[in-house]
């Protein structure tokens, strides 16, 4: 099947580099309403069998107008939420951020021992993500696409792994709001990443290059 990790639309903490992990999240900027508008027309040509959101409100309203345009319910898929910040939820401060991200890589890395400050583990985020994926794709046929707006922590993560990408490349795996990771595959036989899109579905005139965007940003540069 064809699996399209769509990361959401912006939000306040991604202007301010701020780490909101938890549920509901914040809502969206007036940048982020505009990305979430684009994306119906940037996904015009692929298939779409159904629509997926997580917990967080954020990938909920960038969902909605994809789902207008193709009459598809938004399905709220426990599972697929952000990495969670731990003991470092809403700080953005250097010392958080420094240790975010060095967690981040150490599971692409296979460290999936490595717990977040007072989080979970790589296992915990692994299981939890890849459960709720297994559980979409087995809805579908091979031919069939599914599309999940998640987000930036997560899809690089989950990409990495799930891919088996090579760990060069997994570092510089940006995704801004709106982004995409496409794969193909099952959870049986593997998935290989197709595409990576890490710009605004809607272009890059969508790009907020003046926020602190921590979660969307590859681990070298974050």
């Amino acid at each position: 099947m064809r699996l399209l990790l769509v990361r959401h639309g912006q939000t306040p903490a991604n202007v301010a580099g701020a780490l909101d992990t938890a549920i509901p999240g914040l809502g969206l900027t007036e940048l982020g309403r505009a990305q979430a508008a684009a994306v119906p027309e940037a996904l015009a040509a692929e298939r779409i069998d159904s629509l997926h959101a997580t917990l967080l409100v954020r990938t909920q309203l960038t969902a909605a107008p994809l789902a207008a345009v193709r009459q598809l319910p938004v399905e709220v898929s426990p599972g697929l939420e952000e990495v969670s910040a731990g003991s470092l939820e809403m700080r953005s401060d250097p010392e958080a951020v420094a240790g975010y991200v060095e967690c981040l890589a150490a599971w692409m890395a296979g460290d999936l021992d490595r717990a977040m400050p007072g989080g979970p583990d790589g296992r915990a985020f692994w299981s939890r993500y890849d459960d709720a994926i297994s559980a979409i794709a087995a809805r579908h046929g091979p031919d069939e696409t599914a599309v999940v707006l998640s987000h930036g922590a997560a899809i690089r993560v989950f990409t990495t792994l799930a891919a088996r990408i090579p760990l060069e490349q997994a570092h510089e795996l940006a995704i801004a709001n709106t982004g995409m990771a496409v794969l193909e595959g099952d959870p049986a036989s593997g998935w290989h990443l197709e595409r990576w899109h890490g710009d605004p579905l809607g272009g890059t005139s969508l790009l907020d290059v003046n926020a602190d965007d921590v979660t969307g940003d590859s681990t070298d540069d974050a």
